[in-house]
């Protein structure tokens, strides 16, 4: 049968919610959670055959890694970045409000809502009324391209899923969710550290995914922690174009980061083995959850379960009778 939307599940466009800021959007490179790191964590992550998880998890090529690329690379909350924030009691008059900083955080959390949603829709192509795997759609002798352009429905889903699985995997290295301060005062150059070893409860993309917009934030907000910070980092927020340097604020790239094993805050004990298993998890949880919504949203001929085949499997024409 049709895919039809579980009740609360808007119909969402990702690819026209930063179309504006895409089109004025500079592009030069910064730092972050390198392609190879991003390679690593969704290797970890995803039991898929070869050549799917390859197309999905390449440092260079991969869905994971199509947000580094183009205007994309400059979105703040396709990064998780900007959700900035110091208590008083570390710093008087921070420039950001923890209301603010939380603010971007939802806006990070938003887009993988979304793409969420896109990616569910998008499976519907994979399988027929019957749940047989349609091999049109299924096909990867060639590559994917990643360009928020109708493709064969394998890619489709492949793209959503990557665009909205790299920011969640960013949050591990460009948050303070799971490290741990240097010694010494902690202030604006040495954020406090919240060396959480779950997985972050407000990325509960899924049970989101079903719920309207406000009712998610809403209970998102409520679960985000008064210390939780992202680095600030010169790019477009979800409020506009911001200043051109990130003065009097927790930088990304100076103070908070884990993007490499190289970066000063990756240097404070485990922290960089910490953001690597934190975003390995949350990846793993993310695909569970994913499937599960399949199931669910297409259970007839066990249409979920062909889809679930049909991307794990390399020729699923021939793995998925």
């Amino acid at each position: 049968m049709p895919y039809r939307p579980r009740p609360g599940l808007a119909r969402t466009t990702t690819a026209a919610v930063f179309v504006i800021a895409l089109a004025a959007a500079p592009s030069d490179a910064a730092l972050a959670f390198t392609g190879g790191n991003h390679e690593t964590v969704t290797r970890a992550a995803l039991p898929w055959e070869p050549a799917t998880l390859t197309e999905m998890a390449d440092a260079r090529d991969g869905a994971i890694n199509a947000n580094d690329h183009g205007g994309y690379f400059l979105l703040g909350p396709l990064h998780c970045d900007n959700a900035d924030y110091l208590a008083p009691r570390y710093v008087q008059d921070y420039p950001r409000s923890r209301d603010e900083a939380t603010t971007e955080l939802l806006a990070c959390i938003r887009t993988s809502v979304a793409r969420f949603r896109n990616a569910i829709r998008a499976a519907d192509g994979l399988v027929d009324a019957e749940g047989k795997v349609r091999a049109d759609q299924s096909d990867l002798s060639s590559h994917c391209t990643w360009k928020e352009a109708p493709d064969r429905a394998k890619c489709d889903v492949l793209e959503q899923l990557g665009r909205g699985w790299h920011q969640i995997q960013d949050f591990y290295s460009h948050s303070n969710w799971s490290d741990r301060a240097a010694p010494g005062p902690v202030g604006l150059d040495n954020p406090p550290g919240l060396a959480r070893t779950d997985v972050a409860p407000f990325f509960d993309i899924r049970r989101y995914s079903t719920m309207e917009d406000a009712d998610w934030t809403r209970d998102a907000r409520a679960r985000i922690p008064v210390d939780l910070a992202t680095g600030c980092y010169s790019d477009f927020d979800s409020t506009g174009v911001k200043a051109d340097d990130c003065a009097g604020r927790v930088a990304h790239n100076r103070d908070l980061n884990k993007d490499t094993a190289a970066s000063r805050r990756s240097k404070t004990g485990d922290n960089f083995s910490h953001a690597i298993s934190g975003a390995t998890a949350e990846t793993t949880r993310q695909w569970n959850d994913f499937k599960a919504e399949l199931r669910t949203t297409y259970p007839d001929h066990r249409r979920g379960e062909q889809m679930i085949c049909a991307l794990v499997h390399d020729d699923p024409a021939s793995s998925c009778p």
